[in-house]
């Protein structure tokens, strides 16, 4: 049986490219039969393939010279190709549709020629269906996912992101990504291939990295107020937007910010710790210690200040790695955690609020646990086995469905568990080097929960529940592909997803202003400040590399968002951070 024999009609149907040189004489008559039961008013062309699996239902149907329609398309309504068309695996094509020559429609995409009318007057599915169609011209490619909908016109030469949801028409020639779709540039501007190819995303990424250097240091001065660092214009000062400003001039400028110098960075942001309970407050708020005493539970919170989910807790993160990038480090430990004991962080650990609000117990283990990487800078490790309770406790509760600790709700889904996942993990597995418990289910239960419209629907995306997808996308996908040399768990569906966020996020960038925190109602907002720039440049790297073209960028993390693990566990007294070089990661989150 030589190669051609061995081809299976599903191998064809989702490669159906390879039909006309490697089917054997019964699949080409098998193929003519497929062919000839397409209902409806159909007309098929020379040289072309329906895969089996497809689901064709036309009205009408005519199918131009050396096109396909690959496995489980589904196609209704009234269909008309050029020669050379493809619609790829799970598209969907509906209502009154025109393609012309040489166009390619990818995988998971929906062009949806008709529409339900949404009249006051009677529910919806009771409405009357109405249809303006879809007309694409020649030479066009539609990446995956995207969806076009009724009415819209796409010009000769388009291309269209992956993810993108065209609502408008597009002129030839242009190249449009986003939700809604927008046109990023002219296709005949660029020597470069198509955009998503390798070259293109490299390019797209070296012009971006480029311009936000050139940038930074306007991005900087815009939120320097002549004394302290503030978020945006008109903001209040805060110690996050010091040191947002410190990991935006590290990351891009490769020095301190130009408002101080070096030693005076490091002189504020070292005398704004508290030397008795080791955090850091708010700029002109009192530490948490403060009204915290002994509850008399023994769970050791004996006025250490390590409550809630505050500001004095993330600046164990922000603040400490803000002085790692000058070169310096916190003046004092944190004793709360080192005075710990096993059974105590234990009580604590139960105590935390797991059922309704997993990221602010995933915070709280964030905290916790990057105090006690600071701490052993100190060369004081805490209380014996406290830091191995914590693995121990965390390995033994996570959930093997998800890969998670918490439930999810019928209210927010999985937001408040793949949020909390991603501040755990990064305290904890990640800043440690310690390899994540069932990283598959973690892939499975992440990519499910980016398909949340609640979350991630036009104009809900933010920098945290972006951040809180792509590292824990990151950091599972290099645990599975070590040693391996070749792709990991469900690789194309994390890539399409990175595909598909990096084209919205590129494009979202601001000149002379940076980057937006996201939707309004949560977080600083959609105004470009120094938080949503400090996490989406973050966020870029991660996505890039996903994609195997970060050093496109010519940065990466050094950071709260580093790649590489703080301090390999189990630690020596003394530990210094690890080298760089491939590791489990380590990123930021929004307080």
């Amino acid at each position: 049986m030589d190669h051609r024999e061995r081809q299976s009609v599903q191998h064809f149907d989702h490669c159906p490219w390879l039909f006309a040189e490697e089917a054997t004489r019964a699949q080409r008559l098998a193929q003519q039969e497929r062919q000839r039961a397409v209902g409806g008013d159909t007309e098929i062309g020379e040289r072309c393939y329906v895969a089996d699996s497809a689901a064709v239902f036309p009205d009408r149907l005519r199918l131009g010279d050396d096109s396909y329609i690959a496995a489980h398309a589904y196609v209704t309504g009234e269909l008309t190709t050029g020669t050379d068309c493809t619609l790829n695996p799970f598209t969907t094509v509906r209502g009154t549709v025109t393609l012309g020559d040489g166009v390619r429609i990818g995988a998971h995409s929906s062009v949806l020629g008709f529409n339900h009318s949404m009249a006051p007057d009677r529910p919806v599915f009771q409405q009357p269906l109405t249809s303006r169609g879809i007309n694409v011209g020649d030479d066009v490619w539609i990446g995956s996912h995207v969806v076009v909908v009724d009415g819209v016109t796409i010009g000769d030469h388009c291309v269209v992101g992956a993810g993108a949801v065209v609502t408008r028409d597009l002129p030839a020639w242009t190249v449009a990504a986003g939700n809604p779709a927008r046109p990023i540039r002219d296709r005949r501007d660029r020597s470069a291939g198509p955009a998503g190819t390798p070259g293109d995303v490299a390019n797209d990424l070296t012009r971006f990295a480029d311009s936000a250097r050139a940038q930074a240091a306007d991005i900087l001065a815009r939120c320097w107020d002549g004394d302290r660092y503030v978020d945006r214009p008109g903001a209040v000062p805060t110690m996050r937007a010091h040191c947002d400003a410190v990991e935006i001039a590290d990351l891009l400028l490769g020095s301190a910010p130009p408002q101080l110098a070096a030693d005076e960075h490091v002189q504020r942001l070292s005398a704004a710790q508290d030397p008795v309970s080791g955090l850091v407050p708010e700029l002109g708020e009192p530490l948490p210690s403060e009204d915290d005493g002994d509850d008399g539970d023994g769970d050791g919170d004996d006025g250490d200040g390590l409550t809630g989910d505050g500001a004095a807790l993330y600046h164990i993160l922000s603040v400490g790695y803000a002085l790692d990038l000058l070169g310096a480090s916190f003046p004092h430990p944190v004793p709360g955690v080192r005075e710990m004991t096993a059974g105590q962080l234990l009580v604590r650990l139960e105590s935390l609020p797991w059922r309704d609000n997993a990221w602010a117990a995933g915070a709280w283990i964030d905290a916790w646990a990057t105090a006690a990487h600071w701490n052993l800078r100190h060369g004081e490790g805490g209380t014996s086995g406290s830091l191995e309770a914590l693995f121990g406790w965390l390995l033994t509760r996570a959930d093997p469905w998800t890969g998670m600790w918490g439930r999810p709700s019928a209210q927010a889904g999985r937001l408040q568990v793949v949020n909390g996942y991603y501040r755990l993990t990064r305290g904890s597995f990640a800043q440690f080097g310690v390899p994540v418990p069932d990283p598959e289910r973690v892939v499975d239960t992440v990519l499910a929960h980016a398909h949340d419209a609640r979350h991630f629907g036009a104009g809900q995306e933010n920098a945290c529940n972006v951040l809180d997808v792509a590292h824990p996308l990151w950091m599972c996908s290099r645990q599975l592909t070590t040693g391996t040399g070749g792709d990991g768990y469900r690789s194309a569906d994390i890539r399409a997803w990175a595909e598909r966020q990096l084209a919205a996020v590129l494009s979202a960038w601001r000149d002379g202003q940076g980057f937006g925190f996201g939707a309004a109602a949560v977080g600083p907002g959609p105004e470009p400040g120094l938080q949503g720039t400090e996490m989406w440049l973050a966020i870029v790297w991660y996505l890039a590399d996903l994609l195997g073209r970060s050093d496109a960028l010519g940065y990466r993390p050094r950071g709260v968002h580093r790649p590489e693990p703080g301090t390999v566990f189990p630690a020596p007294p003394h530990a210094r951070p690890a080298p760089p070089g491939p590791g489990p990661g380590h990123p930021s989150t929004c307080a």
